[in-house]
């Protein structure tokens, strides 16, 4: 079985570190899949959801992700972002919530800054209640 060491390490803590026998990313371009034996690169992330299989009978893990990077080195991928959760841990009232602050900050006049800093608020809150969407129990 071909695998590969993985870490996901997010500003607050190390969200994984393990083995990993595929893993796919939000690149700006689209998605990308690694596999073992990667070329080395760096590749910028968006926010999104990973997928990560620890072997090859197992389901995909999912994981939702701010932006960052993944470096990928010697059979080594390291994903540093700024935030990392589990769908099943997202609060969808809260991110509902998070949602509409974002899209009334984006109807006020504000510096290139903050208009920058909206945006990416708004961009964590849709991927956030886009993956909470799939795990509320109805």
């Amino acid at each position: 079985m071909n695998t590969f060491s993985l870490k996901v390490i997010a500003t607050d803590k190390v969200f994984y570190d393990g083995k990993c026998t595929a893993l796919i990313i939000p690149a700006l371009d689209g998605e990308r899949e690694i596999l073992a034996h990667h070329e080395n690169m760096v590749i910028a992330t968006k926010e999104g959801e990973v997928r990560c299989r620890t072997d090859e009978s197992s389901d995909w893990k999912k994981a939702v992700v701010g932006v960052g990077f993944v470096h990928i080195a010697n059979n080594r991928v390291t994903m540093l972002v700024d935030t990392a959760e589990r769908p099943e841990d997202i609060d969808a009232v809260r991110a509902k919530q998070a949602y509409e602050r974002a899209v009334e900050q984006l109807r006020q006049k504000q510096s290139i800054q903050e208009y920058h800093m909206s945006r990416a608020s708004l961009a964590r809150a849709m991927a956030r209640l886009k993956e909470a969407g799939k795990y509320e129990i109805r």
